[in-house]
């Protein structure tokens, strides 16, 4: 195996359970780990190469622990700027339904290509990917090198409205447990593939989707096979007061009371909680993931675009729960979560000095780490994984550079992420990724868009057309 040491001007390396900044530091790479972290000048055996990094920023690969790779890039241009007020802003009773039943098999294979030269291009050396098409997801991370939780997605029904007023449910339980029969073939034929870069977890879809059979079966069987278990909660007021019509509970109260919650689960989303003004119930829905050890994917982009915000992010860290980044939609950029985080937990405790750089960095490695049970990811130290990203330090927006976490959270782009390496290789040089044609994946993506636009109709409960259901910003030009 290659030895490789690089120098850099900057490095986030990892000291005494947490990151530290070293200046004119070095880090040695031996095939896929990490050998040495020092200073310069406090390695002295040989190596095969050597990358010079001056005035370059070294920090370990983000952790994006929710995402849906092979739809999410055709959001753009059809949810922005709209969400019905009975369906409390969200998105997902009346649009994203519309998107599903729109695309087509093409459309998803050319999604999850797009999406991991995405993800490489702005920092994602570790991705979790909920999804139907594991196949194709495993075969496009094999591409780029890509580190792949893959989560086959299963539910005992679906939400559906057929007059655009009422969220409605259809059931069929025994697609559910098909399901999850399938995600575990799934795991148990691909987890430590490509080197140990695929990797299984189990992700029963929704809260309001699944029974408590199912979900029960689910925190026994990822328990069994050790592999993290996640699942979409507290994410709509819609949910939320489905939940409590339901159970008379929040849904963090049930999934507590039904024995699902633990440190091997992660929650996407957590924003609907009790006690808060999107809810409007009393009860102490963070203290609950706290007391259980249970990690939230926080997607801030998601919610933000449509006006909805978690109240707050401070709150969560404060009450020791382990809070991990996703990036969920589009765009898929690590880069742009942590600082919109950062933003909108300030906005909404009115305090600068809340959701810190800091914070939301160690939620893009470190916390991502720990939910998924690794201590060799996130960091920078002997023995984790050589998963690192080579920024430009005297780019356009990254200079002056002082403090170079500050500077990659409030101002730094994707252009200057330079070098990306994932389990040693170098997987992105100079922005370039081998093998991947830009272009071909913008043209397929944009193929894929035209489509899915065409058939809108179909599964809208109205029958409209795309210019319908989301109408171009300005009016057409008339000559």
């Amino acid at each position: 195996m290659a030895r490789r040491l690089i120098y850099a001007s900057h490095v986030i390396a990892f000291q005494e359970g947490g990151h530290r900044y070293l200046q004119d530091g070095i880090v040695v790479t031996d095939g896929s780990d990490i050998v040495h972290v020092g200073p310069r000048g406090s390695w002295t055996h040989p190596v095969d190469e050597t990358i010079d990094a001056s005035g370059m920023v070294v920090t370990p690969g983000f952790i994006n622990t929710h995402t849906h790779l092979y739809e999410s890039p055709l959001d753009k241009s059809f949810v922005e700027d709209m969400g019905r007020r009975q369906f409390y802003l969200s998105g997902l009773f009346e649009y994203l339904p519309v998107r599903s039943m729109a695309m087509d098999e093409e459309a998803a294979h050319a999604c999850l290509a797009y999406s991991m030269a995405e993800l490489l291009r702005t920092g994602t050396t570790t991705v979790m990917e909920i999804g139907s098409y594991a196949e194709e997801a495993v075969r496009q991370a094999g591409r780029v090198g890509m580190r792949l939780y893959m989560g086959l997605g299963y539910r005992s029904g679906r939400w559906y409205t057929d007059d655009g007023k009422e969220v409605k449910y259809a059931w069929d339980e025994e697609a559910g447990l098909r399901g999850m029969e399938r995600a575990v073939r799934f795991i148990e034929e691909h987890d430590g593939a490509q080197n140990g870069r695929i990797k299984g977890f189990l992700s029963p879809s929704q809260v309001d989707t699944c029974t408590e059979d199912l979900l029960r079966r689910s925190r026994e069987a990822a328990s069994s096979m050790g592999v993290p278990l996640a699942l979409h909660t507290s994410q709509s007021v819609n949910e939320f007061l489905e939940m409590t019509r339901r159970h008379g509970v929040t849904p963090i109260e049930w999934l507590r009371d039904i024995g699902f919650l633990g440190p091997n689960v992660i929650l996407g989303h957590a924003i609907i909680v009790a006690p808060g003004s999107w809810s409007n119930w009393a009860g102490d829905d963070i203290g609950i993931l706290a007391d259980t050890g249970t990690n939230v994917a926080h997607a801030v982009w998601v919610f933000a675009r449509r006006g909805i915000a978690m109240e707050s992010f401070a709150r969560y860290l404060a009450r020791g729960v382990n809070m991990t980044l996703g990036t969920d939609t589009c765009p898929q950029s690590m880069i742009e979560g942590m600082r919109y985080t950062a933003v909108v937990g300030k906005i909404v405790d009115r305090q600068t000095e809340v959701a810190t750089a800091a914070d939301v960095f160690n939620a893009a490695t470190l916390a991502g780490a720990k939910a998924l049970g690794r201590d060799d990811l996130g960091r920078i130290a002997p023995g984790a994984k050589a998963d690192l990203l080579l920024w430009r330090g005297d780019s356009l927006f990254m200079t002056p550079l002082r403090d170079p976490i500050r500077n990659i959270v409030y101002s730094a782009t994707a252009e200057d992420l330079d070098t990306v390496l994932i389990d040693g290789e170098v997987r992105m040089r100079g922005r370039e990724i081998p093998g991947v044609d830009v272009a071909a994946l913008t043209r397929d993506l944009q193929a894929a868009g035209e489509r899915m636009w065409a058939n809108v109709n179909r599964g809208d409960w109205a029958g409209r057309s795309i210019d319908q259901l989301a109408p171009q910003s300005f009016p057409a030009f008339r000559g």
